[in-house]
């Protein structure tokens, strides 16, 4: 007992030898950690309702929802019930809605034609949305991947995507959205000289104040199987799209390819999937200097909900670390799923 307390004696006079303040230099890190009043007043990083766009997805048909198995709280929905969602996100207010369309089968071929139909699934649901809400931002999607029997975003001939056909069939589709109402328009096809195709058109049609988010570094994952279910081309899909979309192991080749999209008029950037490559949203950032938007895509939102759905994480929490990611590393705003919770738990306060 005496030779326990001896080295107890010993333990406590070592580590007086060693005090904190002195190892520290009297520089304690926690002092703005104990209170939440002092968290919240040197917070570096915050996320706002401003920082939200919510896509959702548009079917033909009146007064319909439907849920999407692979996505669990996302429907796709009818046009009237697209108009009641913007009302929705912009008494949140969210900003900004991007609509995607999934079509009748009868309406997609080999080039994707519909696309170039004015009265399209997708430009009535603009027209609709932007008569009833118009104080709600529209982003549309030229890609051909939701007109196409082929489920490719370009024109398939021979075995391949043909390139030039396909940039001229989407900026004359995004002629037709921006006269629907479309506020910004959002290739994501990841064509090769596209943004300057598109921003001619634009111009030339009298759209000058049309934006462009350029999908610049849209990455070939394994994250959009939900997505493709939405809007019903997963089991379209013939081949992959790694010729057209960037290799994951690319960083260099990312920075290259946004970078064109920027001399050819990109008012905005985005990286897509989101959370993988945090990484490039910073590049982007750091090297441009525009806007950089991040799509956290339906690989990332249904890993989220399934993990909360089988008690593994804090949903609801995992979601608001993950979208702070983004803006932490240098994003001006996430196109997300979660739009219209997040904006709820905003609205609460407390991040």
């Amino acid at each position: 007992m005496g030779e326990d307390k001896k080295n107890t004696a010993a333990g406590l006079k070592a580590a007086a030898a060693s005090d904190v303040d002195q190892i520290t230099g009297h520089r304690r890190m926690r002092r703005t950690r104990i209170a939440e009043w002092s968290r919240r007043l040197t917070r570096e990083t915050r996320l706002t309702v401003d920082d939200l766009i919510w896509p959702i997805f548009i079917i033909p048909g009146t007064n319909v929802l439907e849920p999407i198995d692979a996505m669990p709280g996302v429907s796709r929905m009818s046009v009237d019930k697209a108009v009641e969602a913007a009302k929705m996100a912009a008494d949140l207010g969210i900003p900004a809605l991007a609509t995607f369309p999934n079509v009748e089968m009868e309406h997609r071929d080999q080039t994707g034609s519909y696309a170039l139909e004015a009265d399209n699934l997708i430009n009535r649901a603009t027209r609709a949305i932007k008569k009833e809400v118009p104080q709600i931002g529209i982003i549309t999607d030229v890609a051909l991947d939701p007109f196409t029997d082929h489920g490719h975003d370009g024109v398939l001939r021979n075995g391949e995507i043909v390139n030039d056909e396909t940039v001229r069939i989407i900026a004359a589709a995004a002629v037709h959205q921006a006269d629907a109402g479309a506020d910004i328009i959002a290739p994501s096809d990841m064509m090769d000289g596209r943004i300057g195709a598109i921003r001619q058109a634009l111009d030339a049609a009298g759209h000058q104040s049309v934006g462009i988010m350029s999908y610049a570094t849209k990455f070939a994952s394994a994250l959009y199987g939900p997505y493709r279910e939405a809007i019903g081309t997963s089991g379209l899909l013939k081949g992959d799209k790694r010729t057209y979309y960037l290799d994951p192991a690319n960083a260099t080749e990312a920075i290259r390819d946004a970078g064109l999209d920027v001399e050819e008029g990109a008012d905005m950037l985005m990286v897509k999937p989101g959370l993988t490559y945090l990484d490039i949203c910073r590049a982007l950032k750091d090297t441009y200097g525009l806007p950089v938007f991040a799509y956290q895509v339906s690989g990332e939102y249904s890993m989220v909900k399934a993990g909360a759905a089988a008690g593994y994480i804090d949903g609801e929490r995992v979601m608001m670390e993950k979208l702070l990611a983004f803006k932490r590393a240098g994003c001006d705003g996430v196109l997300t799923y979660f739009a219209p919770e997040a904006a709820r738990q905003l609205a609460k306060g407390g991040w």
